[in-house]
């Protein structure tokens, strides 16, 4: 998968650096182990509403905290609620600790709306997994956003609210 992927980044002219690491499963680990690289950090949460018929890749900066429960009312989502693995596998093709925007590529069935916070969209470029939690790529948005489209997942940017740190 992940070849496939950098193939399909090569083919639409996505620029990116790409960073090797040993395996990160949390923003904090990532933080720990990953020197400085250039792009905004990020944490990616794959949700869907109770009855699970719609499913959400959100990206939010990586010390966010997100209300779910208010998301779920911004995005018309009854139950909001992070999916099971079964669901990321399924969707995605992914395994849990390896979720990023560039798993959108893998939803060939149009079942997974992608939303990124306004604040993470502001940004230069975006590290995102290549769809393994053992590399990261800096990708500038303005690529990602050409991907996404491509891909037909445009994202939803929105302001994602946020848990209050209390």
């Amino acid at each position: 998968m992940e070849h496939a992927l950098y193939r399909l980044l090569d083919a639409q002219q996505v620029r990116y650096q790409r960073f090797e690491h040993p395996p990160v499963y949390t923003c904090e680990e990532a933080a720990r182990l990953i020197p400085d690289l250039p792009g905004a950090e990020c944490k990616n949460l794959f949700l869907c509403d109770a009855k699970g018929r719609r499913h959400f890749l959100v990206a939010v900066p990586a010390a966010a905290g997100v209300d779910i429960k208010a998301l779920g009312e911004t995005l018309d989502a009854k139950g909001l609620r992070f999916a099971s693995p079964e669901r990321l596998k399924r969707h995605l093709g992914l395994e849990p600790g390896s979720v990023t925007l560039l798993a959108a590529v893998n939803d060939r069935d149009d079942a997974v709306q992608v939303v990124v916070d306004a604040e993470l969209w502001a940004a230069e470029a975006i590290l995102c997994h290549p769809l393994v939690n053992t590399a990261t790529l800096s990708v500038p948005v303005a690529d990602l956003e050409r991907l996404l489209r491509h891909c037909g997942h445009p994202p939803r940017v929105l302001a994602v609210p946020r848990r209050d740190s209390r």
